[in-house]
């Protein structure tokens, strides 16, 4: 790989083969209909192809089903809670309904609260407001449960090589000294490993604290249930699970949430207000003043209600096809590497994140967008300590595989990601600022004037 800075429908079959060996000659489809189905990229030279969209791990299109949802509920969008008319009871029912179906697919207590955010990020920076005490986190957390707990005392163990260590490490940790709550991800958004949840639940309870789960990346691949796993908290995200209309949502014991101040001094999360003092309302309103985000919060129970339809067993069966042969077809580049935290963890979802030996991850992550038209990402995935540990180059380039996700859409990527390595682009890039780009770029850009 040049290394200078300017160079020349449904499962048919969701059997995988084994990793390593060659592509099963099965055709994997989608799992359900999304709105970039069918959707044209322009490549350098004036040609378009398909789009193969390998960045889902970042956000997600949206379910066609949801945008059919948002369309027949937007003539009844009007003010939530405080109105009167046929509009704004709608709108109030249409709020009340996903707050029940959030609760009932997360597999929450009668007593949790549902309080809808912008995002994961904002739901963790939520919780971090309400915690009575000092939080324990691994280093290999997304930023969003990495950053926010640093203002309430925050304790940060190094995870070691193997999952079971770790476990160890933490048990460690929290006898040394008592925490309130270990918050961890559900799955690494840069390995794909998914973390034992109970596992992880019982260790918490045995030392007294409590557990958070960031599940921005696991929730849209697998069923998350509080319930059964002995969870405190959960947080998730619309963006992520076909629902990008910007709300996540935060789920979890309500003593704690009641106890605290407002997260946002405003509008609905008062029962009564003077010059100089404030009445709360208890409850998930307490935490959402303002005019509430409707079409995000409808759309993001619409995607649960599609990840139901399709079936756990349906979207396992996809995703580890898929998976398998995304991880068996990169185990045969020469001259690249599959970043792994843990050498004990085998459950991993569509996520695979690869170094190069030589050459720049950013220059073909912009060459496979350029001349491919497939969509990847380059860097240190917002997870940078866990990055810097694992990793031996300075970025990484991540595929990461969704309910769109085809095996046509594997083997494009495999095959231009082997003839970029082995031979470089077919056309010559700067390293600008903005990253890397085409010298002359002739793609033509999109028009929603």
């Amino acid at each position: 790989m040049p290394s200078s800075q300017t160079v020349a429908s449904g499962v048919d079959d969701p059997r995988p083969h084994a990793p390593g060996t060659s592509r099963a000659p099965v055709r994997i489809g989608p799992l359900a209909d999304l709105l970039d189905a069918g959707l044209e990229a322009p490549v350098l030279g004036g040609r378009r192809v398909r789009h193969v969209n390998l960045d889902t791990a970042a956000s997600a299109p949206a379910f066609a089903a949801v945008a059919a949802h948002v369309a027949r509920v937007l003539p009844y969008s009007a003010s939530v809670h405080r109105g009167t008319g046929y509009a704004s009871q709608a709108s109030t029912a249409l709020l009340e309904d996903a707050r029940i179906a959030v609760a009932r697919h997360v597999g929450a207590r009668l007593d949790d609260h549902v309080v809808f955010t912008r995002n994961t990020t904002d739901s963790l920076n939520l919780l971090a407001s309400v915690v009575p005490g000092e939080t324990v986190v691994l280093d290999i957390e997304h930023h969003a449960n990495l950053l926010p707990w640093r203002r309430h005392g925050r304790r940060v163990v190094i995870a070691r090589t193997s999952f079971q260590a770790t476990v160890t490490a933490l048990a460690d940790e929290l006898a040394r000294r008592p925490a309130a709550l270990l918050s961890v991800t559900g799955a690494s958004n840069l390995t794909g490993e998914v973390l034992p949840l109970g596992l992880l639940a019982d260790l918490a309870h045995a030392h007294g604290a409590r557990i958070a789960v960031d599940a921005a990346q696991l929730l849209p691949h697998r069923r998350v249930d509080l319930s059964a796993s002995g969870l405190d908290y959960v947080a998730f995200s619309g963006h992520k699970a076909y629902a990008p209309f910007g709300a996540g949502v935060l789920v979890g014991r309500a003593d704690w949430l009641d106890a605290a101040p407002a997260y946002l001094a405003g509008g609905g999360a008062v029962a009564s207000v003077s010059i100089d003092d404030v009445d709360w309302k208890p409850g998930p309103e307490r935490h959402e003043a303002g005019t509430p985000n409707l079409v995000g919060v409808t759309a993001l129970a619409a995607a649960l209600a599609e990840f139901e339809r399709i079936g756990e067993l349906a979207r396992r069966a996809h995703e580890a096809a898929l998976t398998d042969r995304l991880l068996g077809g990169l185990v045969g580049i020469p001259g690249l590497g599959v970043l792994r935290g843990f050498d004990d963890l085998d459950d991993r979802l569509g996520i695979a994140t690869i170094e190069l030996e030589q050459g720049s991850v950013g220059l073909v992550a912009a060459a496979l967008a350029a001349e491919h038209g497939i969509s990847v990402r380059a860097g240190r995935f917002c997870a940078h300590p866990f990055f810097d540990r694992i990793a031996r180059r300075a970025n990484g380039l991540r595929a990461s595989l969704g309910a769109g996700s085809t095996s046509e859409d594997v083997d494009r990527f495999l095959d231009a990601l082997a003839r970029l390595v082995a031979d470089g682009p077919a056309f010559e890039y700067d390293r600008t600022p903005a990253g890397w780009c085409p010298r002359i770029d002739d793609r033509e850009r999109p028009s929603f004037g």
